[in-house]
C-alpha cells in the first residue's frame, strides 16, 4: 500500500531553519509529481510546493518563495524541503502529498 512517512520537523527558533524529508513507498514514486502542504493551527490545508517527476520543474507558494526549496531523489523516493528564514507563521503540520494519497505529517513549530 501507498506510504507517505515525513521526518525532520521540531521547533526552531525565527530565522532558523530545518529540512523536511518524506519517504515513499507502494507507488511508482518517480512518476508522479510531488508536492508539500502545510496547515497552521486552526486553518485550512495550503500548497506550499510541488516539483515535477524528474525535478526540472518546482513551484512555490508566494509566502515561502525564495526560502523554501524542494526537492527530490527518485532513486531513494525520497522528496525534501529544505526551509531556512522560518517565521513564526511557518508554524504548521507540514505534509507531503501524490496527487492522491498524503503522509500523517511533521509539525514544524517557529518560536523563540
Amino acid at each position: 500500500q501507498v506510504q507517505l512517512v515525513e521526518s525532520g520537523g521540531g521547533l526552531v527558533q525565527p530565522g532558523g531553519s530545518l529540512r523536511l524529508s518524506c519517504a515513499a513507498s507502494g507507488f511508482a514514486f518517480s512518476s508522479y509529481t510531488m508536492k508539500w502542504l502545510r496547515q497552521a493551527p486552526g486553518k485550512g490545508l495550503e500548497w506550499v510546493s510541488d516539483i515535477s517527476t524528474r525535478g526540472r520543474t518546482t513551484r512555490y507558494a508566494d509566502s515561502v518563495k525564495g526560502r523554501f526549496t524542494i526537492s527530490r531523489d527518485n532513486v531513494k523516493n525520497t522528496l525534501y524541503l529544505q526551509m531556512n528564514s522560518l517565521k513564526p507563521e511557518d508554524t504548521a503540520v507540514y505534509y507531503c502529498a501524490n496527487n492522491k494519497d498524503r503522509g500523517q505529517g511533521t509539525q514544524v513549530t517557529v518560536s523563540s
